[in-house]
């Protein structure tokens, strides 16, 4: 296939690499959010670059809308944005739920009345947004969410009441999107909606941050107890939730795929530089390693190129299967060539907290790839029931019959012989 872009995406490129280098590079007026996570940065700060990528129109750069006459940037223009983002140590956004998520929902399946509140504000890089699917008792399983939302006396509004959890951006969001119970009754797949409800509402929200081991919290618990959500803010019909919700979650992997693996490669290029300095790169082993992860890498981008705007049955599953390994297997790299004194942390006598170094860091945070985004036995479970046809997994809901009891027949009695 050819993988190569065109004369207008290089065009593309150049535009988009210099308006990130004047404001990221030394001196830019964001320098200071290079490579920032949420937690690492003011909250005003990150908020005033969003507002930074929205008037710079890079916020919502595919998003496609029927009703629309006018096309969106070709899918090309999007992977070279996400490229270029990454390889300028652009922060985490703080609107990737809204941009990537929420958005493209609102076009496929939003009344007009939604799409003209939520789509401009979310543009702008004016609202943040945070997504409530997760709960303690429905992790990968999302089927088991027991949220519910109960209409008011009035008919207005959802009263929704339950505990979200894993709620990533959730303490600096404006708005949540909650998968919750609206059927009383109902189980599984069925009788769920999908509401948009204001973070802002005291006494009805209660955020509270996940402390992970390096001090930070970049997601949270979230409680609702009795919040509104707008009568007029389901997305989709009532108890369509489940159909919506898995609509939205076919957007999480798309053109910022590439520029996560911009990210891999800048990851990759930092733990071989690491080997270099400390000498392990000598090491047989260690060498053999890195020559894997790098051939690994290249085969993933050609594969994500391949399949990126394409409805290739499974290929989503696949991707995330493969770079979730790929980067578990880097973080216990990093860790790795720096010999003993990767196990180190600088500040770790420092009663104020624990301080990890990026290696550190990478090991644990990775440890959750396989995990977040749907764990890889549920991956593992969609290619063999949706895209091999294999037998379905047993649900552990259904229990199977009692077996009657087995007892060990009487054994004869042993006597020594005269």
């Amino acid at each position: 296939m050819d993988f190569s872009f065109s004369a207008e995406d290089d065009a593309f490129r150049a535009r988009a690499r210099s308006w990130l280098a004047e404001r990221l590079a030394g001196g830019g007026s964001f320098a200071d959010l290079r490579a920032a996570t949420p937690s690492s940065a003011a909250p005003d700060r990150r908020r005033a670059w969003e507002r930074e990528l929205g008037a710079g129109g890079w916020i919502g750069l595919g998003w496609t809308d029927a009703d629309d006459p006018e096309p969106a940037p070709s899918l090309s223009r999007q992977v070279v944005w996400a490229e270029e983002y990454a390889r300028a140590a652009g922060p985490a956004p703080l609107g990737i739920v809204g941009e990537h998520l929420l958005a493209p929902t609102l076009l496929r399946h939003g009344t007009a009345a939604q799409r003209e509140r939520f789509l401009s504000p979310i543009a702008r890089g004016q609202e943040i947004w945070c997504q409530g699917y997760s709960e303690p008792g429905a992790g990968s399983d999302l089927a088991a969410v027991r949220t519910t939302a109960t209409p008011s006396e009035d008919g207005g509004s959802w009263l929704v009441t339950g505990q979200k959890t894993w709620t990533s951006l959730s303490q600096w969001a404006d708005w949540c999107f909650v998968l919750a119970r609206t059927e009383r009754g109902s189980q599984r797949h069925h009788g769920l909606s999908l509401l948009l409800l204001p973070m802002d509402q005291p006494g009805r929200i209660d955020v509270r941050p996940i402390r992970q081991l390096d001090g930070a919290s970049e997601f949270s618990e979230v409680f609702f107890d009795g919040a509104r959500a707008q009568a007029g803010h389901v997305l989709g019909r009532p108890g369509d939730g489940w159909r919506v919700a898995m609509d939205l979650l076919s957007f999480e992997r798309g053109a910022g795929m590439l520029g996560r693996q911009i990210g891999y490669a800048r990851e990759l290029d930092t733990v071989l530089a690491a080997a270099t300095a400390s000498g392990t790169v000598d090491d047989p082993v260690i060498r053999e390693r890195l020559t894997r992860q790098w051939a690994e890498l290249h085969v993933m981008r050609c594969n994500a190129l391949r399949t990126l705007g394409t409805a290739e049955p499974g290929s989503a599953a696949v991707a995330k299967l493969v770079w979730g390994d790929w980067h578990q297997r880097l973080g216990e790299l990093a860790v790795q060539v720096l010999g003993p004194t990767g196990a180190l942390a600088p500040g770790a006598h420092d009663p104020g907290g624990y301080p990890l170094t990026a290696a550190q860091h990478l090991l644990l945070f990775s440890r959750a790839d396989t995990v977040y985004g749907g764990s890889d036995q549920i991956q593992r479970n969609l290619i063999a029931e949706r895209v091999l046809g294999l037998p379905r997994e047993p649900c552990p809901q259904l229990r199977p019959e009692p077996r009657p009891e087995l007892r060990p027949e009487p054994r004869p009695e042993l006597r020594p012989e005269p």
